[in-house]
């Protein structure tokens, strides 16, 4: 994906759920945490081999110091984490996470993004133009 695609209002998206959206061909699951952040993955569950990410489980694992917001299948419950979209269960195993924006209430879902932690996530608060002192 190479530009930024209007998927939903913020509102559509019950905290700590999710949806489903086609973004430039591609099924995309769109999640609301319950600390604000909107993520978004391949809706594609490669293990149960389904569109189905979007209606699982969202919630956070400790790992560490550092908690680990992530979206359980509801096929097989393997957990992927939604900064990256490692899965959590299987090291060997990701799923394509994107980068996210919200303007003006309106979620917006980007490019493919790296497997970095914590890039590309959104807080959904911010609704309006970005303020120097946030």
């Amino acid at each position: 994906m190479t530009a930024w695609t209007r998927v939903c209002g913020l509102a559509d998206i019950e905290v700590e759920g999710g949806v489903a959206a086609l973004v430039e061909g591609r099924a995309v699951a769109v999640f609301r945490t319950w600390a604000g952040e909107v993520f978004a993955l391949s809706n594609y569950d490669p293990f149960s081999r389904a569109s189905v990410l979007s209606r699982g489980i969202v919630g956070s694992r400790t790992s560490g110091d550092e908690a680990v917001p992530y979206v359980a299948s509801p096929m097989h419950k393997q957990a992927f984490d939604l900064r990256s979209g490692q899965c959590l269960d299987d090291a060997t195993v990701r799923v394509p996470a994107y980068d996210t924006r919200v303007e003006d209430g309106v979620v917006l879902v980007g490019p493919e993004r790296s497997s970095e932690h914590g890039a590309g996530t959104a807080p959904a608060r911010p609704e309006g133009p970005e303020r120097e002192d946030e």
